[in-house]
């Protein structure tokens, strides 16, 4: 599913970042380019974000 569909970024994309070290939707916008037009995908990205920082929590 499309996470981002200004620059095509699909959630699947956004996981291999936070996998790959990314912290806040800034790191995934510079480097998947989310958010850089109409920002509107940015609240998804936050929450896919703190449902992995929860995730790990619970690990």
């Amino acid at each position: 599913m499309y996470v981002c569909i200004c620059q095509a970024v699909t959630e699947s994309e956004v996981h291999a970042c936070i996998e790959a070290g990314a912290k806040s939707a800034r790191q995934i916008r510079d480097t998947t380019g989310a958010g850089k037009d109409c920002a509107t995908c940015v609240r998804k990205i936050c929450a896919i974000l703190k449902r992995s920082e929860e995730l790990v929590a619970t690990a």
